[in-house]
């Protein structure tokens, strides 16, 4: 399936990996096809997914309404270089297959280009409906405060949401594409290289998409392998970039927390299960990074009486750092 409708220069490529998607992937699609801005063209990548089948069924009533690629698993950072390799678009826009864009999305977002010709990335709030019974506001939990910069997505104070992201190719081309070898938050590490090379971001807070990041097997699902993604990134931050002192001194400072927070997250796992020794070793190692009081609070506890397993992890499962 090699067909789409698109014109021969779309203004905008949508870049939609598809990994064990095949009972989600028809309501993403049609929240694309039902957009209100109408110059896109929509590039599917079956990343090696064990439900080629059933994906490629769903898929045959948009045979000509999409680019279809297939290849090897390269995870979902090669499944996007794939899509943008054979982009035509001047913009891309992400929308993972297991997400919703509400039918104003593009418009909105191209309007920001418009309205300020310098931006690189916008991206925009959403719903995240991990908890079905309780969705949030993406920004509620993740907030973004003040101008989105290299050092505020360091800090975190700025978080981006990649299915409503819409950013110009040439600046994630500029900045090297996604880190294929990266098993997780590969598009933190984009964000970050792109507002280090120069990309100028904006967002809104207009709600514009519904992510479903708690989808079994997904990747938003494990918060010790997201912790230890993000303290990972920040060390290939520090070690690869040419960061000024200043900013040296915030990615270190954040690495720090991260890793420590990494460890704390591996400690609650091993005391829900009752390893309650690992717990310990493991929260120690964690304070030594997070001077937290309520860490050492959970430590004593584990040293008089580490069976006590549901108090101490209702404390600890509090702990945001």
């Amino acid at each position: 399936m090699t067909n789409n409708t698109a014109s021969a220069n779309p203004q905008v490529s949508v870049i939609m990996p598809s990994y064990n998607t095949a009972q989600l992937i028809a309501a993403s699609l049609d929240s694309a096809l039902q957009q209100t801005f109408s110059d896109f063209e929509i590039i599917v990548v079956n990343d090696g997914s064990p439900d080629t089948t059933d994906l490629e069924k769903i898929l045959q009533p948009y045979q000509s309404k999409i680019v279809y690629l297939k290849q090897q698993n390269k995870r979902a950072a090669g499944a996007r270089n794939t899509a943008i390799a054979k982009a035509r678009g001047e913009f891309l826009a992400f929308l993972d297959s297991d997400d919703i864009w509400l039918p104003d999305h593009l418009a909105f977002q191209m309007q920001l280009f418009e309205e300020n010709p310098a931006l690189d990335l916008v991206y925009s709030n959403c719903i995240s409906a991990n908890n079905p019974t309780h969705p949030q506001e993406f920004m509620s939990r993740c907030p973004s405060d003040g101008s989105a910069t290299f050092l505020s997505l360091v800090r975190e104070t700025c978080q981006i949401p990649i299915s409503t992201v819409v950013a110009r190719k040439n600046a994630l081309v500029r900045a090297g594409l996604f880190d294929e070898s990266l098993p997780r938050c590969d598009d933190y590490d984009m964000w970050l290289r792109a507002a280090f090379h120069g990309a100028k971001i904006g967002y809104t807070r207009r709600v514009q998409a519904r992510l479903t990041d708690g989808r079994p097997g997904s990747l938003g699902v494990s918060s010790v392998r997201m912790t230890e993604a993000y303290w990972k990134i920040l060390q290939k931050m520090d070690q690869t970039l040419p960061l000024t002192d200043g900013d040296r001194d915030v990615v270190q400072k954040r690495s720090t927390e991260a890793h420590g927070l990494y460890l704390l997250e591996e400690g609650k796992v091993n005391l829900r299960q009752g390893r309650f020794p690992e717990a310990k070793s493991l929260f120690s190692k964690a304070n030594s990074y997070l001077r937290s009081p309520k860490v050492s609070l959970v430590l004593l506890g584990l040293s008089i009486a580490p069976s006590a397993t549901r108090s101490l992890a209702s404390l600890v499962e509090r702990f945001r750092g």
